[in-house]
């Protein structure tokens, strides 16, 4: 069966009963996050920006966005909250890129429109995500031609999402995906920009409106993902994609083989597991900033090709600089929301310490997570001529085989919303979410009381 009509079968058949109890929870806990880090970014200047442009004019009253007060169509909806997941770089990572910034706003718009259960959520949210993982192995070095993956294959999986949520025909879930295919793109030229999380937002939209136009009937290539001038003949950077092999979507579950990475610092993830090891090996050696004379860090090239930024001068740049990652370890031992702004960014000391890095890229690849090498390592050299040396770094706490509790879960979602709730507010809706397959709708989370002008003031 070709695989765009192969995708469509498993959207029309995939059902709650047949997840895996893991996969299941796994999906929960990529809703509450995904919420947390919505709420941390939405009073970030692009969700500002997109908001003043959506409020003007009329729109179908369907679903919220961000889960404020204001009410929007939903596509729009997901256009807001996807960018607003995205616009600190902390929500999770996977297959390349950040599926739950684009498939939890997209489901939360539709399902509130459509008054879905918690369970049909879950369901959804499995159904893209394996879409996602089926399209994502079958070609590779996405960044290397310059594209943005997350963008890429969020269209699509999020149309896929959207399919099963509304339970669609094979007919028509295909369609959705081919419809979708034509909205793929984002470019990785942008990245560092507010033009990044706006790819995710606009994936979220379009892989909504995908599946309502193919609900409604409108017609695509029934071989879309295959066909020579294609999907994954267009996006694939060897054009060696694998267009024929069978899928065993349904049967071996993609989620609980390509995991979920939780974010604990709001930075391409690509500078999490340098920056976690060299901060545990400053502190066990007491070592202070005015004693580094230089970093060396070694680690995949398909990594340092998106580490580009040597010089940050921004916060937004910051977030895709290994040199911010190894100042931010060796001066302010912090690498947080906080630390990302500007003003910080520009900080003569901070500045000072971008020539004292280096960073090398090795041509090796993780097969459990192609984006990455299997290890990177750090050595820091002292002013006596000492040297410190990480050893090899396979992991990083949040890490798919080194996950979260939830306790630990709750605590990065409490700093995530303390803009807009206060403490109690914020435990409720951390325990709806945790608690999602229980839920009648997605209009059982509660509203933040606050609206957008007073959470870009705060």
């Amino acid at each position: 069966m070709p695989l765009t009509a192969d995708l469509g079968t498993f959207l029309e058949n995939v059902r709650f009963e047949i997840l895996p109890p893991e996969a299941q929870a796994l999906a929960r806990d990529a809703y509450t996050d995904t919420i947390g880090v919505i709420m941390a970014g939405i009073g970030e200047p692009v969700v500002k920006i997109l908001h003043d442009e959506l409020s003007e004019g009329a729109h179908p009253k369907e679903a919220r966005a961000c889960l404020s007060q204001f009410v929007t169509s939903a596509p729009d909806a997901a256009l807001l909250s996807g960018t607003a997941g995205h616009a600190l770089d902390y929500d999770d990572q996977a297959l390349t890129g950040h599926p739950s910034t684009i498939l939890v706003p997209a489901l939360l718009a539709e399902g509130e429109h459509l008054g879905s259960s918690g369970k049909d959520l879950i369901t959804a949210y499995v159904a893209g995500y394996e879409v996602w993982a089926e399209l994502v192995r079958r070609a590779r070095n996405y960044h290397a031609k310059g594209w943005h993956p997350t963008s890429v294959f969020g269209s699509v999986s999020a149309a896929a999402a959207v399919a099963a949520l509304r339970k669609l025909p094979a007919e028509r879930a295909s369609a959705a995906l081919a419809l979708a295919a034509s909205h793929a793109g984002g470019l990785a030229v942008n990245f560092g920009t507010m033009t990044k999380p706006y790819h995710a937002g606009m994936a979220a939209r379009n892989g909504l409106l995908s599946a309502r136009l193919a609900s409604r009937g409108m017609t695509a290539s029934r071989v879309a993902l295959e066909h020579h001038r294609g999907f994954l003949t267009a996006f694939s950077a060897e054009n060696d994609a694998d267009w024929d092999s069978p899928s065993d979507l349904g049967k071996d579950w993609h989620l609980l083989s390509h995991r979920l990475c939780v974010k604990r610092y709001p930075t391409c993830y690509f500078m999490h597991r340098s920056f976690d090891a060299t901060l545990k090996l400053l502190e066990a050696h007491d070592v202070k900033a005015d004693n580094v004379e230089g970093v060396s860090v070694t680690m995949g090239r398909g990594q340092t090709a998106v580490l580009v930024n040597e010089r940050p001068q921004t916060g937004l740049e910051a977030k895709f600089s290994e040199h911010f990652a190894m100042a931010a370890a060796v001066i302010l031992r912090r690498m947080g929301i906080d630390e990302l702004s500007d003003s910080v960014v520009q900080r003569p000391d901070i500045q000072a310490f971008f020539p004292k890095v280096e960073l090398i890229g090795v041509d090796e690849y993780d097969s459990r997570d192609p984006a990455h090498s299997p290890s990177e390592r750090v050595i820091v050299t002292l002013t006596d001529g000492t040297t410190l040396d990480t050893g090899d770094i396979e992991t990083v706490r949040g890490h798919a085989f080194d996950p979260l509790p939830t306790e630990e879960l709750w605590e990065k979602f409490r700093d995530c919303t303390k803009r807009t709730h206060d403490e109690a507010d914020a435990r409720i809706l951390f325990d709806r979410s945790q608690a999602l397959i229980d839920l009648t709708s997605p209009r059982d989370l509660p509203t933040s009381h606050l609206d957008f002008a007073s959470l870009r003031d705060a």
